[in-house]
């Protein structure tokens, strides 16, 4: 015992100039914290402002950590869970490539609850056979949509519903159109029917549409929505002389469509139109113009005109006049003279139409006219809110961004809000509209 405290002294005299930690030791919970008060070589301590506050059991080099901020050690778990997950999303994503699963269906709710599913069950999960889904569990997810449908017609009886027709024509030119039932609760997609054989007659499609009302409930239908075709015009008056309570609604999106395609009938605007369908027709159609297109705009694509979709050619036009000057010194440049699309009759065309000053001002025209309905268009299209309260206001607003944008001179709009103001009276001036209008509380009537 002398020789090991003779040896500490000796250790103790060798390494006197270093400083030394003094731990307080307590018996207190391990929650309870010490202060490592840190000894001068006199004798005393630092002021307390210098001391620093550990969990019970640490040391100098925990000090040390935590002066350097790395007081938390990496753990070994951690590292093995993020290869875990590397490994296992990479097999979802081989799934998706394999069976050329589109990438959006990542943002499906149903596949965050599939994936969720299935780390709750852990490992050893079997997975479903093909007779499962294509029986068993096929009838059973018939069994919960129903149940889930029942919930919608308890909605139905208690606020009413709308009963929605939407036409559309597949590859094959048939007349497809898909019901559905809207109401607070949401939208169900009821069936999508052929038709084609009929669809051209309005008593028929009156008989289509009266089937859809019985099946749903006379008592639930406040209204039944479908396109403003004439054979849907008279399909929906002939259901209101047959189901007195029951309003035909014309689709409103539709409705502000075809002020678009009225507007585009106008002779100048049409002229300008087929020129600037024909320019990107061009600059697509040759992959040399395409290339050189893309350098000079830096990669920034042009919007192709649709054939049914009026909307479009308000993207088209804009997105050109984005790219007016790229365009301009693309068909000005040394690569296009001494190419040989410059020597072609449609190269020559487009040239010419990019260095008119007057077809940029037209576009312009075009744009200050189009763009407040094409913004009316996409609050009739949305699908986060209902809009019949909001149509008649907005509808006043398009009006007057149109009269701001040329300042007052009615010259330049008057045959526009001619050609709203006849879709409007005859279409979309409805009484539904009108009390949806009135009763919005956020608009001041």
């Amino acid at each position: 015992m002398e020789e090991k405290k003779l040896r500490k002294e000796v250790y103790t005299n060798e390494f006197s100039g270093f400083d030394e930690f003094d731990y307080q030791d307590d018996v207190g919970g391990e929650d309870e914290v010490q202060e490592i008060i840190h000894k001068k070589r006199g004798g005393g301590s630092f002021p307390s402002s210098t001391s620093k506050k550990l969990a019970k059991g640490k040391g100098p080099m925990d000090v040390f950590l935590q002066r350097q901020g790395t007081l938390r050690q990496a753990n070994i778990k951690d590292s093995c869970d993020k290869e875990a997950r590397a490994m296992t999303i990479q097999k979802v994503a081989r799934f998706f490539y394999d069976n050329g699963i589109p990438f959006n269906v990542a943002r499906s709710k149903s596949f965050k609850e599939a994936i969720e599913a299935v780390g709750r069950y852990g490992p050893n999960l079997k997975p479903p056979s093909y007779h499962e889904l294509r029986v068993l569990l096929l009838r059973k997810e018939v069994e919960l949509t129903n149940e889930i449908i029942n919930k919608h017609r308890q909605e139905w009886l208690k606020y009413g519903c709308s009963i929605m027709a939407d036409g559309w024509s597949d590859r094959k030119q048939r007349t497809l159109i898909n019901f559905l039932v809207n109401s607070p609760y949401g939208t169900v997609f009821m069936e999508s029917i052929d038709a084609s054989s009929f669809v051209k007659t309005g008593e028929k499609l009156c008989e289509l549409l009266d089937r859809y009302v019985e099946r749903v409930g006379e008592q639930n239908v406040v209204q039944v929505i479908s396109d403003n075709g004439s054979n849907f015009v008279l399909a929906g008056q002939l259901l209101q002389r047959k189901r007195r309570h029951i309003y035909w609604t014309p689709c409103a999106a539709h409705c502000i469509d075809l002020m678009l395609e009225d507007i585009g009938k106008i002779p100048n605007i049409k002229k300008t139109l087929q020129r600037a369908i024909a320019l990107v027709g061009f600059i697509y159609g040759h992959l040399g113009v395409l290339n050189m297109m893309r350098d000079f705009t830096k990669n920034k694509e042009l919007v192709k005109c649709g054939i049914t979709r009026f909307a479009t050619s308000f993207l088209t036009l804009q997105r050109l006049h984005c790219q007016k000057t790229n365009l301009r010194a693309m068909f000005t440049s040394d690569k296009w003279m001494i190419g040989r699309w410059s020597k072609l009759q449609k190269g020559k065309s487009v040239a010419h139409t990019v260095l008119m000053t007057t077809f940029w001002n037209q576009v312009v025209y075009i744009l200050k006219i189009m763009g407040p309905l094409v913004k009316l268009l996409r609050l009739a299209d949305n699908e986060k809110k209902p809009a019949m309260g909001y149509i008649y206001e907005a509808m006043d607003r398009a009006k007057e961004a149109i009269a701001k944008a040329f300042e007052g001179n009615i010259a330049k709009y008057k045959d526009i809000f001619k050609i709203i103001d006849e879709r409007w009276q005859c279409q979309l001036h409805h009484p539904l509209h009108a009390a949806g209008h009135y009763l919005n509380p956020a608009i001041e009537n």
